[in-house]
């Protein structure tokens, strides 16, 4: 059977640091912070009281009223960055377009936290009888938000939901990916978003001592590959792809940002929240993407790492990539996009695959910020992209991510 090509014809970003994909953009090339005290509830008594939130988002801007109400934020999120992606592809403009064919993809590893944590302590605080909000369940479940944009767009393709932690949105573009090559799709909505910025998202990650608790210097919190991180900063927001039939975007005019060629998958099998400690896992999933592309390690212009600025997750990563790639990890240009937007949880592949297709379109490498004094274990070799954005040429970028429970998705983008 001959695999149909897909390509990616339509971008869409919420983020920390852009509320469309050119402010993304620019906040990366420009290495901007999206650190900053948390607005979302009262903090002060917490561990962590900062977190990389989205800024200046009206959701009526966008949503009428009365059905931003029966969205929790994820979806709210995941609505708007999925009307960006398809408006900048023209997809709806295609006279032709059968939407039979047309999937939503998408990907979040916590879902409808806040919902779920304000209904139970409505509950547990109330008087009388309990009483439970009509759309508490459909608020909360995490397939909520790929039903919303099918429904609002009238996609009746493939629908759901991923959930694999912090690669749940790779999981759900690779799914995407897979669906389209094999001739069942035509097209298909995917990427990711999150919204657990929570008295329980925060309290909770706090009690894994996960988080970063530099709360004198937000900014400079999330310190990917720096031999003083402590932890990695809690994100918001998503991001979101069209990926198309290669001969479906070309009999429709449709621009090409770039190609998707391969995803890989593995299991570190091994711990619930800690990476296997030689980064066997993440050279699995990176060496299988590969396999999945057809091409060598030496072809590789960039990787944009997991890089969550955890002490036992960065130098596991580089141990993955200098075992797969061997001389050529230090010709390979490496960068941690979370030192900007902080972890996006499940929707952090998708606003890191927007990441590297910008870096393919812009011929620009974004920078690994924060990195003052990088850990002595990583070789210094490798090229982290410290604090400045450069040019170079990307002809192929691969994006990591890797999630609690051992999960491990990769994906790589050629120029087209």
């Amino acid at each position: 059977m001959t695999l149909k090509r897909v390509v990616v014809t339509g971008l869409g970003a919420l983020t920390p640091i852009g509320n469309t994909v050119d402010e993304y953009w620019e906040g990366l090339r420009t290495g901007k912070s999206g650190a900053a005290p948390i607005t979302r509830f009262d903090a002060s008594l917490f561990k962590t009281r900062f977190a990389c939130e989205v800024k200046n988002f009206e959701v009526t801007d966008f949503i009428p009223r009365q059905d931003a109400r029966k969205m929790d934020l994820f979806t709210q999120f995941g609505v708007v960055i999925a009307d960006q992606a398809i408006q900048d592809s023209g997809l709806l403009e295609y006279a032709d377009l059968n939407k039979d064919k047309i999937g939503v993809i998408w990907g979040s590893g916590i879902g409808g936290l806040k919902t779920f944590e304000d209904e139970m302590i409505a509950f547990a605080t109330g008087e009388g009888t309990p009483r439970f909000n009509p759309f508490f369940i459909p608020k909360m479940i995490a397939d909520s938000v790929s039903g919303q944009i099918s429904i609002k767009n009238g996609f009746r393709g493939p629908n759901y939901v991923t959930v694999s932690a912090c690669s749940s949105a790779n999981n759900a573009i690779i799914d995407a990916f897979n669906y389209i090559r094999l001739g069942r799709m035509k097209a298909c909505i995917s990427g990711g978003s999150e919204a657990s910025t929570s008295t329980a998202g925060v309290g909770g990650f706090n009690a894994l001592r996960a988080l970063s608790e530099r709360n004198d210097d937000p900014a400079t919190a999330s310190r990917p590959y720096d031999k003083d991180r402590d932890g990695f900063v809690l994100g918001e927001g998503g991001g979101g792809l069209v990926l198309e039939e290669y001969e479906h975007a070309l009999n429709r005019g449709a621009k090409i940002y770039c190609e998707l060629i391969g995803g890989g998958f593995s299991s570190d099998a091994y711990h619930i929240t800690a990476p296997h400690p030689e980064g066997y896992g993440a050279y699995l999933s990176m060496k299988d993407s590969l396999e999945d592309a057809n091409i060598s390690p030496e072809e590789v212009d960039y990787i944009n790492t997991h890089g969550t600025s955890t002490p036992l997750g960065d130098p596991q990563e580089i141990k993955a990539i200098e075992q797969l790639f061997g001389d050529h990890a230090y010709k390979v240009s490496v960068s941690s996009t979370k030192s900007m937007t902080g972890h996006l949880l499940g929707g952090a592949g998708a606003v890191e695959s927007v990441a590297a297709i910008l870096a393919i379109k812009h011929q620009m490498i974004p920078p690994t910020i924060n990195l003052f004094n990088v850990d002595e274990v990583i070789d210094p070799r490798i090229d982290l992209t410290p604090n400045v954005a450069k040019s170079r040429i990307v002809n192929v970028a691969l994006s990591n991510c890797f999630g609690f429970g051992g999960h491990n998705a990769t994906l790589i983008f050629r120029k087209i």
